[in-house]
Parts: C-alpha cells; sequence; structure tokens
C-alpha cells in the first residue's frame, strides 16, 4: 500500500492518561474521622499506550463503550488533560466541542458568543461584525437572549457549536455535543463540517449514535479499556465492534 501524501494533522505516540479519583473505601464521614484508611485515593488507567497518525482531510470517529477512554483522549490531544506518558503533537491547535465545554451560565447565549469571539483572538469590532451571523445559525431565536442555564443541551450545543467553528479550525474535536441536538441542527452542522474536511480540516468525534458516526466519519478508532482495539474503514470497525456488543 502507497504512503497516504497527505501532511500529518495529529500524532500520538504511546499516550498514556492516568487521574486520581477519590472514593470512600469505609463510607460516612465518622469512619473516615476514626479511619483515615477509609477514604482512599483510586489510580484510573484511562488510556494505556495509544499510538495513531491523523491526516489532514480525514475524520475520524472515536469508537467505545462507556469508560473506555475516549473522552480522556480527545480531552488529552486537546492539551486539556496532561498526559501521563507518551507524546502528543498537533499540526494547528485543536479546538474541542463538547456538552461539557466551560460557559457563562449566567450570561446570554447571545453574550456568550461574543465574549467567545474575543477570546478567539477577534477585535471588538470583529466580534460584533460576526455575532448576528452566528447568532443567526444557532436558530434559536429570541431565547439567545436568555440565560445559558435556562438552555436545554441541545441548546447549548448550538452555541457550542458556532463557537468552536467561528474560527474555522484545522483540527476539530466533538465530544458528543451533535448528539443532542435536534434533526434541523445535526443537519447544518453537518453542512459545516463537511466544509471544514474539504478544507483539509481534521475531525475526530466520538458519539454513541454509530449511525451518526458513519455519516461523519470514513475511519474509526475502537477504544477498549483505555487500548486501541481496532483502527481501520469506519464500516469495517462498526461491524466488529457492533458484533461484540
Amino acid at each position: 500500500m502507497s504512503p497516504d501524501p497527505r501532511q500529518l494533522s495529529i500524532r500520538a505516540t504511546d499516550v498514556t492518561v492516568d487521574y486520581e479519583v477519590r472514593g470512600d473505601a469505609k463510607g460516612g464521614l465518622r469512619a473516615r474521622l476514626v479511619d483515615r484508611s477509609a477514604s482512599r485515593t483510586t489510580l484510573v488507567h484511562a488510556v494505556r499506550g495509544v499510538t495513531f497518525d491523523v491526516r489532514e482531510g480525514e475524520a475520524v470517529g472515536l469508537i467505545g463503550f462507556n469508560g473506555s477512554g475516549k473522552s480522556t483522549l480527545l480531552s488529552a490531544l486537546a492539551g486539556v488533560l496532561p498526559v501521563t506518558s507518551g507524546e502528543v503533537l498537533v499540526a494547528e491547535e485543536p479546538r474541542l466541542m463538547g456538552v461539557g465545554a466551560a460557559l457563562l451560565s449566567q450570561a446570554s447565549g447571545y453574550r456568550n458568543i461574543r465574549l467567545g469571539c474575543l477570546a478567539l483572538g477577534m477585535t471588538a469590532d470583529e466580534a460584533d461584525d460576526r455575532v448576528d451571523e452566528l447568532v443567526e445559525f444557532t436558530g434559536l431565536g429570541e431565547a439567545i437572549h436568555r440565560p445559558l442555564n435556562t438552555y436545554s443541551s441541545g441548546m447549548r450545543a448550538r452555541v457550542h457549536f458556532v463557537l468552536a467553528t467561528a474560527i474555522t479550525p484545522k483540527i476539530l474535536l466533538i465530544d458528543e455535543a451533535l448528539a443532542v441536538g435536534d434533526r434541523r441542527f445535526r443537519a447544518t452542522s453537518r453542512q459545516r463540517i463537511e466544509e471544514i474536511i474539504s478544507g483539509a480540516g481534521t475531525l475526530l468525534m466520538v458519539n454513541h449514535s454509530l449511525p451518526e458516526l458513519r455519516t461523519y466519519c470514513e475511519r474509526a478508532l475502537w477504544l477498549d479499556e483505555g487500548l486501541i482495539r481496532l483502527d481501520g474503514p469506519i464500516d469495517e470497525v462498526i461491524e466488529a465492534y457492533s458484533a461484540e456488543g
């Protein structure tokens, strides 16, 4: 097989991500006061020596059961979580879009979008020029002026998406955020994502909907307990994953 001529966008080499979780082994405040060992820390090996390359123009889905390390891996690729060992190299700064991404819950959707534009490096004038276009893309109507803490998860996803794509990202990482949108939102999002990919952008997506992954992606990585179980064409990986699940 001849080598892929497209430029590398992401290279992950033997990436490991561990983190600590505090748990109460013996439960109850009184027990912890009497016996300090009752409150213990568990080390979670979320990603264990993962290696793969992604090239410009590729759309890759991450598949796996809950707890397999998909979201942790995306966060590590985005630089949100530090890697314990190994190396992540990226051609451009990745943009991570997730339902848990930080926004100002007391501020309106409109204000979040404008502040997000400024955070992306736009001048005040540039942000003012873009904000109406981005607000229209959300399709939220008058709800755009309500506080974000009154939004449903689907409404929040629209705000996340316009901010993630306000400046065309070369590397877009999506963690379940499109899964909570309605059909119309997913259709408009798909068109925007296709534009990003056709412009030599790169997409990595976590989504528990296998049909949705088939829609967006040509390739898949199947993660199992922090390891890559299979890497290949999306249909082949989904077939193997479905046969086991």
